[in-house]
């Protein structure tokens, strides 16, 4: 006898051996991602100036002067140098003599006003020196008195001396004839000059120095 045919269109079965996976039921699974299972997973880190909860994160540091607009400088340090200062003075009271001495000998007067310019010069040298030290103004108005009495001896000895003899051989041979001279010349209100010459140079010398 013939064996029976198989009925149609039934799908031939496969040995259970043939099966993908061959019986293992996670066959056929993508395999786990990187992180599998963490929530984070995959997450980018926190870039700079990002919030991450962190109030100051990306923050710059702050700069120079960003809190008042001005940068701090420190203070210079007070000039206080009584040495320099009265060097100072001292030039300026020499050459401060010669020019009164100068015009009072070519204007053949006494010009007492410029005796304050005199104490002032004395005074404004020995403060942009020295520095702001109390003894400064005091030793100005004194180098003052000194200049302007010079600077009129100065002149009293250009309107007196001879062509033949020099001024230097005035001051150096003949300081006590020229200073009789000058007590001879000298009036009352002179001596009001003297006093306006030591106060310009004291005034000077602190000013100079603030």
């Amino acid at each position: 006898m013939s064996q029976p045919a198989p009925p149609p269109n039934q799908p031939q079965q496969q040995p259970h051996d043939a099966q993908p996976g061959g019986g293992n039921p996670f066959a056929g699974q993508q395999p786990a991602q990187p992180g599998g299972g963490t929530p984070f997973a995959g997450q980018q880190p926190a870039q700079p100036g990002v919030p991450t909860g962190n109030p100051f994160a990306g923050q710059q540091p702050a700069q120079p002067g960003q809190f008042g607009g001005v940068p701090f400088t420190p203070a210079a340090p007070a000039r206080n140098n009584v040495a320099l200062g009265l060097l100072a003075a001292v030039v300026a009271a020499l050459v401060a003599a010669g020019i009164y001495g100068g015009i009072i000998g070519a204007t053949k007067h006494e010009i007492g006003y410029a005796a304050v310019g005199v104490g002032f010069l004395v005074g404004l040298a020995a403060g942009k020196v020295g520095g702001r030290n109390p003894v400064l103004p005091v030793l100005s108005a004194v180098l003052a008195l000194v200049s302007v009495y010079f600077g009129q001896l100065l002149g009293v000895a250009m309107i007196n001396k001879s062509d033949s003899v020099p001024l230097s051989e005035v001051f150096l041979d003949h300081f006590s004839e020229l200073n009789s001279l000058w007590k001879a010349d000298i009036d009352p209100i002179a001596f009001l000059f003297f006093a306006l010459a030591a106060f310009a140079a004291f005034s000077g010398a602190k000013k100079a120095a603030g």
